[in-house]
């Protein structure tokens, strides 16, 4: 099992930030890092699970603007270690009109038993129909978030697994109504979930390789990061 590191990225606001345009615009940080190197030029910009995700910023305002002048954190989190030295070595340099990257400071977060787990930013999938409760179950979002989650541990090991077994015991939707997330000049409709782990050695393997990669779709936009609860 790879390591989970944890990147934690201080910035300092050189212009105020709504809340709902934040993942955009650490986006922007994130990617002028990638686009320094044509190796990582091409990953950017391929069709592919990235194996990273990351967070908003932190804390949060009340008034969900985050101020100009003022210093915040957000935390980039993967499982490509050679991804976490290259964003180590060029995130600190990297700027935009809205922020200016401080520090970088990495932590591995310990391979354990995880009892359960929480997004701390919303999971997307994206149905042909549009957003799931339009047109489907809850049961078959868990499949589909479940699915997405193998792919992903398939493709970074090349291997396929024997999908045969339990990943979540439990599952809720915390937000009443879906939230809604831009990208690009759209509006994406995720929700925010808690999830139960089983305590089989397969879920607790997939599961401490999401604390990496996220849960869901768009994880390298910033959908989809989580936290966890150990037993």
């Amino acid at each position: 099992m790879k390591n989970i590191i944890e990147l934690q990225v201080k910035v300092f606001l050189l212009k105020d930030i709504n809340l709902e345009n934040t993942s955009q615009e650490i986006c922007k940080i994130i990617d002028n890092a990638l686009t320094k190197s044509e190796i990582y030029t091409k990953f950017h910009n391929e069709n592919k699970f990235k194996n990273y995700s990351f967070n908003m910023l932190y804390p949060l305002e009340k008034d969900k603007v985050y101020k100009k002048e003022n210093i915040y954190t957000f935390i980039i989190r993967t499982v490509d270690n050679n991804l976490s030295e290259y964003f180590m070595k060029e995130l600190k340099n990297q700027y935009t009109d809205e922020i200016k990257v401080l520090t970088v400071s990495k932590k591995i977060i310990p391979i354990k038993h995880i009892e359960s787990i929480h997004t701390i930013t919303p999971i997307v999938s994206k149905f042909d129909k549009g957003y799931w409760k339009q047109h489907s179950t809850i049961d078959v979002l868990e499949k589909r978030i479940t699915e997405n989650l193998i792919k992903k541990y398939n493709n970074f090991y090349d291997e396929k697994i024997d999908e045969d077994f339990e990943l979540f015991t439990a599952m809720s939707i915390v937000n009443k109504k879906p939230i809604s997330t831009k990208y690009k000049d759209i509006s994406l409709l995720g929700d925010k979930i808690n999830f139960r782990v089983a305590d089989n050695e397969k879920a607790q393997e997939i599961i401490n390789f999401a604390l990496g990669v996220g849960v869901g779709e768009m994880n390298s936009r910033g959908l989809g990061f989580i936290n966890y609860r150990w037993l």
